[in-house]
Protein backbone atom coordinates (compact mmCIF):
# COMPACT_ATOMS: atom_id res chain seq x y z
CA UNK A 1 0.00 0.00 0.00
CA UNK A 2 1.39 3.55 -0.78
CA UNK A 3 1.58 6.07 1.58
CA UNK A 4 3.31 8.84 -0.79
CA UNK A 5 2.52 9.55 -3.84
CA UNK A 6 3.78 11.76 -6.12
CA UNK A 7 2.77 12.78 -9.84
CA UNK A 8 4.54 14.84 -12.45
CA UNK A 9 5.65 17.67 -9.72
CA UNK A 10 7.65 20.98 -11.28
CA UNK A 11 9.02 23.40 -8.99
CA UNK A 12 10.90 26.79 -10.65
CA UNK A 13 12.82 29.46 -9.34
CA UNK A 14 12.76 32.11 -11.82
CA UNK A 15 14.32 30.47 -14.67
CA UNK A 16 15.74 27.46 -12.87
CA UNK A 17 13.88 24.48 -12.89
CA UNK A 18 14.60 22.75 -9.61
CA UNK A 19 11.91 19.92 -10.01
CA UNK A 20 11.11 18.74 -13.50
CA UNK A 21 7.97 16.19 -13.87
CA UNK A 22 8.84 14.64 -10.80
CA UNK A 23 7.01 11.38 -9.65
CA UNK A 24 7.40 8.34 -7.76
CA UNK A 25 5.59 6.37 -4.51
CA UNK A 26 6.43 5.04 -1.31
CA UNK A 27 4.99 1.88 0.12
CA UNK A 28 3.73 1.37 3.55
CA UNK A 29 6.89 0.10 5.95
CA UNK A 30 9.90 0.77 3.97
CA UNK A 31 13.09 2.49 3.87
CA UNK A 32 12.76 4.38 0.52
CA UNK A 33 15.78 6.49 -0.57
CA UNK A 34 15.81 9.70 -2.80
CA UNK A 35 19.40 9.79 -3.66
CA UNK A 36 21.36 12.17 -5.93
CA UNK A 37 23.96 14.70 -6.03
CA UNK A 38 24.03 17.87 -4.39
CA UNK A 39 21.45 20.10 -6.38
CA UNK A 40 19.75 17.63 -7.98
CA UNK A 41 16.42 18.13 -6.07
CA UNK A 42 15.84 15.72 -3.38
CA UNK A 43 15.38 18.45 -0.85
CA UNK A 44 12.82 20.01 -3.03
CA UNK A 45 11.19 16.84 -3.05
CA UNK A 46 10.94 16.43 0.18
CA UNK A 47 9.71 19.86 1.15
CA UNK A 48 6.98 19.68 -0.85
CA UNK A 49 6.08 16.13 0.85
CA UNK A 50 6.13 17.91 3.85
CA UNK A 51 4.16 21.12 3.19
CA UNK A 52 6.99 23.17 3.87
CA UNK A 53 7.18 24.13 0.06
CA UNK A 54 4.47 24.64 -2.62
CA UNK A 55 5.14 22.83 -6.02
CA UNK A 56 3.93 24.61 -9.08
CA UNK A 57 2.67 21.92 -10.59
CA UNK A 58 2.02 18.56 -10.09
CA UNK A 59 0.11 16.68 -6.82
CA UNK A 60 0.88 14.83 -3.83
CA UNK A 61 -0.46 12.54 -1.49
CA UNK A 62 0.69 11.62 2.05
CA UNK A 63 -1.02 9.42 3.75
CA UNK A 64 -4.10 10.13 2.00
CA UNK A 65 -3.64 14.11 2.06
CA UNK A 66 -2.44 16.89 0.08
CA UNK A 67 0.19 18.70 2.12
CA UNK A 68 -0.04 22.15 0.04
CA UNK A 69 -3.91 21.91 0.69
CA UNK A 70 -3.59 20.92 4.77
CA UNK A 71 -0.87 21.06 6.10
CA UNK A 72 -1.86 20.92 9.62
CA UNK A 73 -3.62 17.51 8.92
CA UNK A 74 -0.78 15.97 8.25
CA UNK A 75 1.96 17.62 11.01
CA UNK A 76 0.44 15.09 13.56
CA UNK A 77 1.21 11.99 11.69
CA UNK A 78 4.91 12.79 10.12
CA UNK A 79 8.30 13.59 11.80
CA UNK A 80 10.66 15.64 9.97
CA UNK A 81 14.48 15.74 10.23
CA UNK A 82 15.79 18.64 8.23
CA UNK A 83 18.79 18.98 6.26
CA UNK A 84 20.16 21.78 8.44
CA UNK A 85 18.71 20.60 12.43
CA UNK A 86 19.73 23.02 14.67
CA UNK A 87 18.81 23.65 18.24
CA UNK A 88 19.51 26.72 20.94
CA UNK A 89 23.05 26.05 22.08
CA UNK A 90 22.46 26.12 25.68
CA UNK A 91 18.88 23.74 25.78
CA UNK A 92 19.24 20.48 27.47
CA UNK A 93 18.18 17.37 25.92
CA UNK A 94 15.19 16.61 28.00
CA UNK A 95 14.07 20.40 27.71
CA UNK A 96 14.16 19.85 23.73
CA UNK A 97 12.51 16.79 23.97
CA UNK A 98 9.26 18.01 26.20
CA UNK A 99 9.01 21.21 23.91
CA UNK A 100 8.91 18.56 20.97
CA UNK A 101 6.27 16.85 22.94
CA UNK A 102 4.02 19.89 23.52
CA UNK A 103 3.49 20.33 20.11
CA UNK A 104 1.37 17.54 19.55
CA UNK A 105 -2.04 16.26 20.84
CA UNK A 106 -0.74 12.62 21.22
CA UNK A 107 2.89 12.33 21.86
CA UNK A 108 4.95 9.65 23.11
CA UNK A 109 6.40 9.35 26.19
CA UNK A 110 9.40 11.81 25.72
CA UNK A 111 11.28 9.90 28.47
CA UNK A 112 10.84 6.54 26.78
CA UNK A 113 12.60 8.06 23.45
CA UNK A 114 15.59 9.43 25.99
CA UNK A 115 16.11 5.55 27.00
CA UNK A 116 15.52 3.94 23.39
CA UNK A 117 17.89 5.95 21.77
CA UNK A 118 20.50 6.18 24.42
CA UNK A 119 20.42 9.10 25.63
CA UNK A 120 18.73 8.89 29.43
CA UNK A 121 22.47 10.15 30.54
CA UNK A 122 22.68 13.07 28.72
CA UNK A 123 19.27 14.11 29.59
CA UNK A 124 21.00 17.28 31.46
CA UNK A 125 23.77 17.61 29.11
CA UNK A 126 23.39 20.62 27.31
CA UNK A 127 22.78 21.26 22.88
CA UNK A 128 26.30 22.47 22.13
CA UNK A 129 28.14 19.95 24.22
CA UNK A 130 26.50 16.71 22.18
CA UNK A 131 28.79 15.18 20.26
CA UNK A 132 27.95 14.65 16.38
CA UNK A 133 26.24 11.41 17.17
CA UNK A 134 24.79 12.26 19.95
CA UNK A 135 23.41 15.61 18.33
CA UNK A 136 21.53 13.14 15.09
CA UNK A 137 20.23 10.73 18.08
CA UNK A 138 18.46 13.53 19.52
CA UNK A 139 17.19 14.62 16.00
CA UNK A 140 15.84 11.45 14.90
CA UNK A 141 14.06 11.29 18.68
CA UNK A 142 12.62 14.53 17.73
CA UNK A 143 11.47 13.26 15.03
CA UNK A 144 9.72 10.43 16.52
CA UNK A 145 7.93 11.78 19.29
CA UNK A 146 5.04 12.56 17.71
CA UNK A 147 4.53 9.00 16.99
CA UNK A 148 4.67 9.55 13.59
CA UNK A 149 3.20 7.29 10.82
CA UNK A 150 6.03 8.55 8.41
CA UNK A 151 9.44 9.79 9.12
CA UNK A 152 11.92 12.32 6.55
CA UNK A 153 15.26 12.04 7.30
CA UNK A 154 17.52 14.21 5.04
CA UNK A 155 21.22 14.14 4.96
CA UNK A 156 21.15 12.41 8.45
CA UNK A 157 24.99 11.42 8.69
CA UNK A 158 26.56 14.47 6.42
CA UNK A 159 29.68 15.58 8.84
CA UNK A 160 29.43 12.27 10.87
CA UNK A 161 32.81 10.05 11.37
CA UNK A 162 32.52 6.66 9.98
CA UNK A 163 31.74 5.28 13.39
CA UNK A 164 28.79 7.22 14.06
CA UNK A 165 27.83 6.83 10.91
CA UNK A 166 27.60 3.56 11.25
CA UNK A 167 25.59 4.09 14.38
CA UNK A 168 23.31 6.10 13.34
CA UNK A 169 22.37 3.29 10.08
CA UNK A 170 21.30 0.87 12.94
CA UNK A 171 19.17 4.17 14.16
CA UNK A 172 17.19 4.00 10.88
CA UNK A 173 16.92 0.70 11.11
CA UNK A 174 15.64 0.54 14.16
CA UNK A 175 12.85 3.59 13.19
CA UNK A 176 11.33 1.08 10.12
CA UNK A 177 11.50 -1.58 12.50
CA UNK A 178 9.06 -0.12 14.38
CA UNK A 179 6.39 0.35 11.70
CA UNK A 180 7.57 3.88 10.61
CA UNK A 181 8.09 4.32 6.89
CA UNK A 182 11.37 6.30 6.62
CA UNK A 183 11.97 8.17 3.50
CA UNK A 184 15.71 9.04 3.54
CA UNK A 185 17.61 11.50 1.58
CA UNK A 186 21.00 11.27 0.70
CA UNK A 187 24.28 11.65 -1.65
CA UNK A 188 25.85 8.71 -0.11
CA UNK A 189 25.85 5.59 -2.20
CA UNK A 190 26.86 3.17 0.90
CA UNK A 191 24.21 4.49 3.18
CA UNK A 192 21.72 3.87 0.30
CA UNK A 193 22.75 0.38 -0.42
CA UNK A 194 22.86 -0.41 3.32
CA UNK A 195 19.50 0.93 4.40
CA UNK A 196 17.11 1.36 1.36
CA UNK A 197 14.80 -1.24 -0.01
CA UNK A 198 14.03 0.97 -2.68
CA UNK A 199 15.17 4.31 -3.84
CA UNK A 200 14.57 6.94 -6.69
CA UNK A 201 17.65 8.00 -8.30
CA UNK A 202 17.80 11.82 -9.31
CA UNK A 203 19.67 13.98 -11.59
CA UNK A 204 18.88 17.46 -12.29
CA UNK A 205 15.06 18.00 -11.29
CA UNK A 206 13.86 14.32 -12.87
CA UNK A 207 13.74 10.43 -11.09
CA UNK A 208 15.98 9.11 -14.11
CA UNK A 209 15.19 5.29 -11.87
CA UNK A 210 13.68 3.32 -9.13
CA UNK A 211 14.13 0.44 -7.70
CA UNK A 212 15.67 -1.51 -5.66
CA UNK A 213 19.52 -0.77 -4.87
CA UNK A 214 20.50 -4.56 -6.21
CA UNK A 215 17.85 -3.99 -8.93
CA UNK A 216 19.87 -0.62 -10.31
CA UNK A 217 23.46 -2.48 -10.09
CA UNK A 218 21.88 -5.81 -11.22
CA UNK A 219 20.43 -3.64 -14.94
CA UNK A 220 23.56 -2.71 -16.41
CA UNK A 221 24.93 -4.24 -18.82
CA UNK A 222 28.77 -2.20 -18.31
CA UNK A 223 31.36 -4.67 -18.45
CA UNK A 224 33.07 -5.51 -15.09
CA UNK A 225 36.45 -7.55 -14.06
CA UNK A 226 37.96 -9.91 -12.06
CA UNK A 227 41.21 -10.92 -11.79
CA UNK A 228 42.93 -13.83 -10.58
CA UNK A 229 46.17 -16.02 -10.40
CA UNK A 230 46.05 -19.69 -11.73
CA UNK A 231 48.11 -21.79 -10.33
CA UNK A 232 48.28 -24.39 -12.63
CA UNK A 233 48.61 -24.02 -16.83
CA UNK A 234 45.47 -22.36 -17.92
CA UNK A 235 44.30 -21.95 -21.86
CA UNK A 236 43.68 -18.62 -22.05
CA UNK A 237 41.63 -19.32 -25.28
CA UNK A 238 39.19 -21.60 -22.95
CA UNK A 239 38.03 -18.35 -21.39
CA UNK A 240 38.02 -16.16 -24.08
CA UNK A 241 35.09 -18.05 -25.39
CA UNK A 242 33.03 -18.05 -22.64
CA UNK A 243 29.67 -16.46 -22.82
CA UNK A 244 29.72 -13.11 -21.56
CA UNK A 245 33.72 -12.94 -21.51
CA UNK A 246 34.68 -9.97 -23.23
CA UNK A 247 38.37 -10.09 -23.44
CA UNK A 248 41.15 -11.99 -21.21
CA UNK A 249 44.29 -10.27 -20.77
CA UNK A 250 47.52 -11.73 -18.79
CA UNK A 251 49.83 -9.35 -16.76
CA UNK A 252 52.85 -11.41 -15.23
CA UNK A 253 51.29 -14.12 -13.88
CA UNK A 254 48.11 -12.35 -12.99
CA UNK A 255 45.14 -12.66 -15.41
CA UNK A 256 42.17 -10.14 -16.14
CA UNK A 257 38.66 -11.04 -17.73
CA UNK A 258 36.10 -8.34 -18.17
CA UNK A 259 32.51 -9.43 -19.18
CA UNK A 260 28.78 -8.55 -18.85
CA UNK A 261 25.92 -10.54 -17.37
CA UNK A 262 26.80 -13.29 -14.69
CA UNK A 263 30.26 -14.08 -15.97
CA UNK A 264 32.13 -14.26 -13.15
CA UNK A 265 30.29 -17.84 -12.20
CA UNK A 266 30.43 -18.59 -15.92
CA UNK A 267 34.19 -18.29 -15.59
CA UNK A 268 34.31 -20.20 -12.18
CA UNK A 269 32.61 -22.96 -13.02
CA UNK A 270 35.13 -23.70 -16.22
CA UNK A 271 37.79 -23.13 -14.07
CA UNK A 272 36.49 -25.77 -11.27
CA UNK A 273 35.78 -28.24 -14.88
CA UNK A 274 38.96 -27.99 -16.08
CA UNK A 275 40.63 -28.34 -12.72
CA UNK A 276 42.57 -25.03 -12.96
CA UNK A 277 43.04 -23.94 -8.99
CA UNK A 278 43.18 -19.69 -8.48
CA UNK A 279 45.27 -17.78 -5.73
CA UNK A 280 44.57 -14.26 -5.32
CA UNK A 281 40.82 -13.66 -6.30
CA UNK A 282 39.21 -10.45 -6.90
CA UNK A 283 35.81 -9.59 -8.42
CA UNK A 284 35.50 -5.38 -9.47
CA UNK A 285 32.15 -5.75 -8.58
CA UNK A 286 29.26 -3.30 -10.30
CA UNK A 287 28.41 -0.45 -7.93
CA UNK A 288 25.69 2.24 -7.66
CA UNK A 289 28.25 4.58 -8.83
CA UNK A 290 28.01 2.48 -12.19
CA UNK A 291 24.80 2.80 -12.39
CA UNK A 292 24.13 6.33 -11.75
CA UNK A 293 26.83 6.39 -14.56
CA UNK A 294 25.21 4.19 -16.98
CA UNK A 295 21.29 6.11 -16.19
CA UNK A 296 22.95 9.61 -16.71
CA UNK A 297 26.40 9.42 -18.94
CA UNK A 298 27.82 11.33 -16.17
CA UNK A 299 30.15 10.18 -12.92
CA UNK A 300 28.18 10.77 -9.60
CA UNK A 301 29.67 13.91 -7.48
CA UNK A 302 27.98 14.20 -4.70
Amino acid sequence: MAVIEVRDLTKKYGTFTALDGVSLSVEEGEIFGILGPNGAGKTTTVECMEGLRRADSGSISVLGVDPAKDRRALSDRIGVQLQQSLLPENIKVSEALRLYASFYDRPRDWRELLRQWGLEDRRDARFGKLSGGQKQRLFIALALVGDPRVAFLDELTTGLDPAARRATWELVKRVRDEGVTVVLVSHFMDEVEELCDRVAVFDRGRVVATDTPSGLVASLDAEHRMRFRPVAPLDEALIAALPGVASVTRSGSMVTVTGTGDFVTTVTAALARHHVPVADLRVEQRTLDDAFLALTGRPFES
